[in-house]
């Protein structure tokens, strides 16, 4: 079992014409990721590495019957992209476009909660279920089991870069990953570690989970009181980088846009704290996870 994608995933990408979206996709095609459809206005006809490219995802639904779909078009047309498949009854919406305009980010996560469509992004590198080989986005790249082997633990990124390197970490401690997550960096996402903590905990193939936070916003004081009203049972492995932000000016933006102090909320210290009262193992350096998890888990053969 794995949470969200799995090899059942009928997956397209809008936008897959573009260079980065059309190298993804044979990436993801090698790995072994079925790719059935490609989304491009104007397009339709085109093959890009063997997938068929549409005009409308309305189209790619009724051919192939696509639940999901990875979003890889310009910032200004996010917000139609989004809109295109909760009306096309798209269930999950992976978005890799950075810097989406925050009024269109709110509107458009609106409509999908609406909807009942899951939104993981803005600003994602995408996700990996190893079990099935099945990845969206450019999560491993072309080298995927560098970083992302099958296994038990659940990770969640805020960090792009770091989906990989916790899943690496993870892999030298002697464990592997159900599905690892990155939420995205922007201010505005569809999908918090809470919410993902929630699918980790009814996942009978997730034994623990990694989170990988940054400063700002509230997800990981969202994530404490999920354990400590016992929504979420297993153990949880935390760190938050970025503790030097706190001596900082208030109010300073650090790296992605969603990284702001302001008035003590979305310091570091503090989502630490929080976390460590929960009964989270909080890591006080990123290298102490591969030692609290051979101390705390029972070793997974991979």
């Amino acid at each position: 079992m794995s949470i969200l994608l799995d090899k059942n995933s009928r997956i397209a990408i809008q936008g897959i014409t573009g260079r980065e979206a059309a190298m993804v996709a044979q990436h993801s095609l090698d790995y072994g990721t079925k790719i059935l459809a490609g989304v491009t206005p104007g397009k339709e006809g085109q093959e890009v590495h063997g997938i068929p490219v549409y005009n409308t995802l309305k189209k790619a639904v009724q051919v192939h019957n696509i639940n999901t779909t990875v979003v890889y078009v310009p910032p200004a047309f996010v917000y139609d992209a989004v809109l295109e498949a909760v009306a096309a009854g798209i269930s999950l919406v992976i978005i890799a476009t950075e810097n989406v305009p925050q009024l269109d980010a709110m509107k458009f996560l609106t409509r999908a909660k609406q909807a009942g469509v899951r939104v993981i992004g803005p600003n994602s590198v995408g996700m990996i279920t190893p079990k099935d080989r099945v990845k969206v986005g450019a999560i491993g790249g072309d080298k995927v089991e560098r970083c992302f082997v099958p296994g038990r633990i659940g990770v969640i990124s805020r960090s792009g870069g770091m989906t990989a390197e916790s899943s690496w970490m993870v892999k030298r401690a002697g464990f592997g990953v159900s599905t690892s997550v990155s939420i995205g960096g922007d201010a505005l996402i569809g999908t918090s570690i809470k919410d993902l903590l929630l699918l980790y905990q009814a996942d009978h193939e997730t034994d623990a989970v990694v989170t990988f936070s940054e400063p700002g916003t509230h997800f990981e004081e969202e994530a404490a009181e999920l354990l400590k009203s016992g929504g979420f049972t297993k153990p949880l492995f935390s760190f938050i980088a970025g503790r030097f932000t706190e001596r900082m000016p208030e109010g300073t933006v650090f790296g992605h846009a969603g990284a702001m102090i302001s008035g003590g909320a979305g310091k570091p210290s503090q989502k630490m704290e929080k976390l460590r009262q929960a009964g989270a193992h909080v890591l006080e350096h990123f290298d102490d996870l591969t030692r609290l998890m051979k101390e705390i888990l029972t070793p997974e053969r991979i």
